[in-house]
């Protein structure tokens, strides 16, 4: 699972503390800067989990419908269309079909 791969948190770049020097950064700049990755950060994790979560209910439905047998799965047989097809024939043509 990617949860166990990911080493930070929202909550981890939130509470990061840096050292000021004499010559350092802005900390309103770095506190800007963190709040976007902490939105996107969240908003990427957010999408993997809902990505996650259709992955397993598509491999569910595939599951599922691997079980059943091919002429529940296909609908209709070629058995099915070929009797529809025939019967089409006859009504439309009748016995002008046969002569």
């Amino acid at each position: 699972m990617l949860s166990d791969k990911v080493k930070l948190t929202a909550k981890d770049i939130l509470e990061k503390e840096f050292k000021t020097a004499m010559r350092g950064y802005k900390p309103e700049e770095v506190d800007k800067f963190l709040d976007w990755v902490i939105k996107d950060y969240e908003t990427f994790h957010q999408e993997i989990e809902d990505l996650q979560q259709e992955n397993m209910r598509l491999r569910k439905q595939l599951e599922d419908t691997s079980r059943r047998p091919a002429t529940q799965t296909a609908g209709t047989t070629n058995f099915d269309i070929l009797k529809r097809l025939s019967n089409l024939e006859k009504h439309v043509f009748g016995s002008k079909l046969y002569d």
